[in-house]
């Protein structure tokens, strides 16, 4: 469950050296290396606490503490975090699907990849999730490392970066982290926007940033909206982002995800027929992730059950999975937010509370759950929509929500209904 909810880096880095000690009354009691436990303590208390009542069934307090040296060894946050990260080579130019909601995007990512340093720099891509944004990142980093004459390049999240630069504090040794950041060709960030209210992690990106454009590096960087936008970043650095090129990507349009279904048909070997794809591409219009999890859906309806990919099944399957099939709509968290209260019966005040009473918690998390898939906002916009809760509480909402619809015949009615309603409004 941790592994799931923050991911396989922050897992393995502060979670996993941790031992479970016991269960004492209402608190449960891990203990791990000093310097792992502090942190863990410190910054990953939520998810803990949200993760222990999922699998104990009930409510209980966590305590993380260093151990008694009885642990076994266990790699150390420096070393791990020092570990590079690799392009992805699924992610290139030749498979990215270019339309007018990304042209400018792809053209720009290619001058870069064709000529660090001299076309934009830094390019600053942003979108809503699940459009390309990491695709392109990744394209440009296999495109310089096959044909940049040399040239080192590095990809990193901003949760990476993070990581890495608080394990070098930690093991009081930020060389090593500044020569894997600063001494690059070109540093490839993606979303920024985690570097939102960290002060020092922010500060360490502004010297980064100053650092590679000094020394005649290429910097690209994705975040989920403009740098005018990034409220919780200084202006300084937003100022630095917004120097370059400002490039966004949009919602695919009907001809554009038709052609990403087609490309991702063919890449995987799936045969599937054309009115299918084209069912797909009518409804499921949110963004690239999203089409993508359809055609998933769809093909293993028909791998189960043993039938052809057509559109008859392509429809049962898109119902059968609850993908949102209502294209054109432009959905609000404070419309799915008024939906969950009026069908729950619960207050606005209720629904954003801490209450963990049953019926108030489904609410919350059905309404989380209903804004992850009907509207454009990340993940970190939705929890601070829903009392200032962080993005691991909404990832584990959806997963609950996911889990009950597939087990539960009143879950899946309650987000049926829920979706009509909002369908309805839209």
């Amino acid at each position: 469950m941790l592994r799931e909810s923050v991911g396989e880096r922050t897992y393995g880095l502060w979670l996993a050296p941790l031992r479970c000690v016991g269960l004492d009354g209402d608190t449960l009691v891990l203990a791990g290396p000093p310097e792992v436990s502090t942190w863990a303590a410190a910054r990953l208390g939520p998810a803990l606490r949200t993760a222990s009542a999922s699998v104990l069934g009930r409510e209980v307090a966590v305590r993380v503490g260093p151990d008694g040296g009885d642990t076994p060894p266990a790699v150390t946050p420096s070393a791990a975090a020092l570990a590079d990260t690799e392009p992805n080579p699924k992610y290139t130019f030749e498979q990215f699907v270019i339309g007018t909601s990304n042209r400018l995007a792809h053209a720009a990512a290619l001058s870069v990849a064709e000529l660090p340093t001299q076309a934009y720099n830094p390019l600053f891509i942003y979108g809503p999730p699940g459009l390309g944004k990491t695709h392109l990142l990744h394209s440009i980093g296999n495109y310089i490392r096959m044909f940049g004459g040399g040239l080192t390049v590095r990809y990193a999240t901003a949760e990476d970066f993070t990581n890495a630069f608080l394990a070098a504090l930690a093991a009081r040794d930020t060389e090593q982290f500044k020569a894997r950041f600063r001494g690059v060709d070109v540093l490839l960030i993606d979303d920024v926007q985690f570097l939102e209210r960290k002060a020092r992690s922010e500060e360490e990106m502004f010297h980064t940033f100053n650092a590679l454009y000094d020394a005649g590096s290429q910097l690209v960087v994705s975040c989920d909206r403009l740098p005018s936008d990034l409220a919780g970043l200084e202006s300084r650095l937003r100022e630095r982002f917004a120097s370059g090129l400002v490039t966004d990507i949009e919602r695919p349009d009907r001809a554009t995800r038709l052609a990403i279904l087609r490309k991702r048909a063919s890449y995987d070997g799936i045969a599937i027929d054309d009115d299918a794809l084209a069912l797909l591409a009518d409804h499921v219009v949110s963004n690239v992730r999203a089409l993508e999890g359809a055609l998933i859906r769809v093909v293993a309806f028909g791998s189960l059950q043993r039938r052809p990919l057509n559109a008859a099944l392509a429809a049962e399957a898109l119902a059968h999975h609850y993908v949102t099939t209502t294209a054109g709509r432009d959905i609000t968290i404070a419309q799915v937010q008024a939906a969950a209260c009026a069908h729950f019966k619960i207050s606005q005040a209720e629904l954003l509370s801490r209450s963990r009473l049953e019926p108030v918690a489904w609410a919350r998390q059905a309404a989380m759950y209903l804004s992850r898939e009907l509207t454009n906002h990340s993940l970190p916009h939705i929890g601070r929509a829903f009392g200032g809760r962080d993005h691991t509480t909404v990832l584990h909402a959806c997963r609950r929500v996911v889990s009950q619809i597939a087990s539960s015949p009143a879950a899946f009615t309650d987000i049926e209904v829920l979706t009509a309603t909002l369908a309805g409004v839209a």
